[in-house]
């Protein structure tokens, strides 16, 4: 696999970019949009908490694990939200797509399909990914069938995973997707890009 190093990727209507310092305001406004804070399932930044978000963000692409993005509008530039390459393993050719969130009026729009079509694209026909995962909160059931939609495959739960920030222990649902079925897929989210509107 190639190595995983900042890139901007456009289509349609969204723009992904690195993320830097200077989308905070942005990122704050998106979170707003819903109060997207308060689900305690999420790693949503409070208004308050968004500098810190971006710095442990950056943190993680400096130690060589994340690689966050920013996802803005492409025609107006406004910030939509965010999302990340993380779990990044080289010597496996494995990565994970994570740390996603969207303001509140672009959630089940063309905004995550395009995302993730973007970064799929990117992983496995650029980089040459073998396999990418996601893995979400047990209570995301947004979450889940978000991921669902896109065609990975649900590999298990692992329990009492990780802690949410309100000191409870989640258990994680993990979702994969190989090199292998990636061109059915590929076709797939095409398609529902693209297909007529009822």
């Amino acid at each position: 696999m190639k190595p995983v190093q900042p890139v901007s990727l456009v289509a349609g209507p969204i723009r992904l970019e690195p993320l830097t310092l200077a989308h905070v305001p942005g990122l704050a406004a998106a979170a707003a949009d819903g109060e997207l804070w308060n689900l305690h399932f999420t790693s949503v930044p409070a208004p308050d908490e968004t500098e810190a978000y971006v710095q442990t963000a950056l943190a993680g692409q400096a130690a060589g694990h994340r690689l966050p993005f920013a996802v803005l509008d492409a025609a107006s530039g406004e910030v939509l939200g965010s999302t990340s390459y993380h779990d990044i393993v080289p010597a496996i050719e494995r990565l994970e797509i994570g740390y996603t969130w969207y303001a509140r009026r672009v959630q089940r729009t063309a905004v995550n399909t395009t995302a993730k079509l973007l970064l799929l694209s990117h992983a496995f026909d650029t980089l040459g990914a073998a396999l990418v995962g996601w893995r979400t909160d047990n209570f995301n059931h947004a979450s889940q069938r978000a991921i669902e939609r896109l065609g990975a495959r649900r590999d298990g739960v692992l329990r009492h995973h990780a802690a949410r920030r309100d000191g409870t222990v989640r258990d994680t649902v993990m979702y994969s997707l190989t090199a292998g079925e990636w061109p059915e897929v590929k076709a797939h989210l095409q398609w529902q890009l693209t297909r007529p509107r009822a």
